[in-house]
């Protein structure tokens, strides 16, 4: 019953985590270039570095697949 198991291996891609964020949350340089937005959608890695900020949830599933990730949501 305590059988360790990688759910990374199974598919061979790397897992990108995506999660919406609120524009206020953001560093006053990235609110100024989010006119409009309330709301960004963050691609992270699987260590939990950001590597995107992208307009909507569609584009940010988009981006990681055409980079060989396999696309996650995290709340």
């Amino acid at each position: 019953m305590n059988t360790k198991y990688d759910f990374a291996e199974e598919s061979g891609a790397p897992i990108a985590y995506i999660r919406s964020v609120a524009v206020v949350d953001l560093p006053e340089e990235l609110r100024s270039q989010a006119t409009g937005l309330k709301t960004l959608y963050a691609v992270h890695s699987a260590e939990g570095e950001r590597l995107a900020l992208v307009r909507d949830r569609k584009l940010a599933f988009v981006l990681a697949r055409q980079n060989d990730m396999m696309p996650v949501t995290v709340h």
